[in-house]
């Protein structure tokens, strides 16, 4: 479906897609990363979201049908998330991650990862764009999303 086509109200009835600002699309687009859905939507991200916010199909995160829980206080997306980065650096935003993510990545993961949590009622803001756009900075990834050396 185009984009420009989409017309609120078309949300299959799930009245988070009406949430959604399809101005985040371009801004997503423009950060120096690669873009991938990790969300419980997972192939339906790109059936129902990417065309609301403008974006390409993306690469998405098959989460395991396993029923182990995670560890306390972790959000049960975290251990997978992180063996999924297999050692890279990545950027997590969500609406649901908490501190404790935060420290059990910073000590299971060998990557810098920035875990970014979004205010699920504003969704992402101003605000929000400029931590992600500055921790790439810090990372050494140019505005190309090559790497650089500092």
């Amino acid at each position: 479906m185009d984009s420009a086509a989409w017309q609120p109200n078309e949300g299959a009835g799930n009245p988070l897609l009406d949430r959604l600002d399809p101005d985040d699309g371009r801004r997503l687009l423009a950060l120096t990363c690669q873009l991938v859905w990790a969300t419980t939507w997972m192939a339906e991200a790109n059936e129902m979201v990417s065309p609301r916010l403008g974006l390409p199909a993306l690469p998405v995160i098959d989460w395991p049908d396993d029923d182990e829980d995670p560890a306390p206080r972790l959000h049960w997306k975290t251990v997978f998330l992180t063996q999924w980065a297999a050692g890279r650096p990545f950027v997590w935003i969500d609406d649901e991650t908490t501190d404790a993510d935060r420290r059990w990545v910073e000590a299971h993961h060998p990557a810098p990862a920035l875990l970014h949590r979004v205010d699920p009622y504003r969704g992402l803001t101003d605000a929000d764009f400029s931590v992600i756009r500055r921790w790439l900075t810090q990372l050494g990834v140019g505005p190309d999303g090559a790497h650089f050396n500092r």
